[in-house]
């Protein structure tokens, strides 16, 4: 395998279906598996945050969920296919499992939310078996999540609590569990549930969803104000020729 280095954070080489038919190698293999799909903003929080650092470190794959990482990796004269995000990934995932009536987990959201999830997944994926799920508004000290999920041992636990969180629920619990794929996919379940639409196809097509996503959300404009310091960056870290 091959991996490109960006700001300190090893990014698998890899595109969409080739990702995906490899984490489906690995449920039938029964490989324990932590994914995490990052973007400027991760890395960025992650080259100022040592725990969140230590926790992308630890996880057996990270994937390009941003065309800001897969810019980069260009600049940095190690180009990345294209972007693997975790809805798409996640989509693809719940088709396999719906093949193969794989068992699955799924932590975050809120309840409603969750819910209406749940509910679609059955309706679109009759054979998938959802052994267990847990909203995100749970006491982080005191809780029962990582001891229910060794006892229903899904093949695959999608973990929705938004960045950083996602990331170090799964780091903090992985060495609990013997196997499955563990995987944050941010705000999937509300895409999945409609509670949030996705990016029309021309804007996905033209790699602009994040100005879908500001347009929506227009109180999203202080976190993009990372992008032109991720861009200094990367531009900075080419001057030096720190690339792997």
């Amino acid at each position: 395998m091959e991996f490109v280095t960006v700001m300190n954070v090893p990014f698998l080489n890899t595109n969409q279906r080739s990702f995906v038919l490899l984490l489906q190698e690995r449920i039938e293999k029964k490989k324990k598996t932590f994914v995490i799909t990052a973007n400027p903003e991760i890395v960025m929080r992650a080259n100022k945050n040592r725990e969140l650092m230590q926790h992308i470190q630890l996880a057996t794959f990270v994937v390009a969920d941003g065309i800001g990482i897969v810019k980069a990796a260009k600049i940095l004269k190690q180009p990345l296919p294209e972007r693997v995000t975790g809805y798409d990934t996640m989509i693809e995932l719940l088709k396999i499992a719906n093949n193969n009536s794989y068992k699955i987990f799924l932590l975050g959201a809120k309840q409603t939310t969750l819910k209406k999830a749940i509910d679609k997944i059955n309706m679109e994926y009759p054979n998938i078996k959802i052994v267990g799920s847990q909203d995100g508004y749970f006491n982080w000290e005191e809780n029962d999540i990582s001891e229910r999920i060794m006892q229903l041992k899904p093949d695959i636990t999608f973990v929705a609590l938004g960045s950083p969180k996602q990331e170090n629920w799964i780091a903090s619990n992985f060495s609990y569990f013997e196997h499955g794929i563990f995987i944050g996919v941010g705000g999937s379940f509300d895409v999945i549930s409609g509670t949030v639409k996705r990016a029309p196809v021309l804007f996905q097509k033209l790699n602009l969803e994040w100005l879908y996503r500001l347009m929506k959300q227009p109180s999203r404009w202080k976190r993009m104000l990372v992008l032109p310091q991720f861009a200094i960056k990367i531009f900075k870290q080419k001057l030096k020729g720190k690339t792997t």
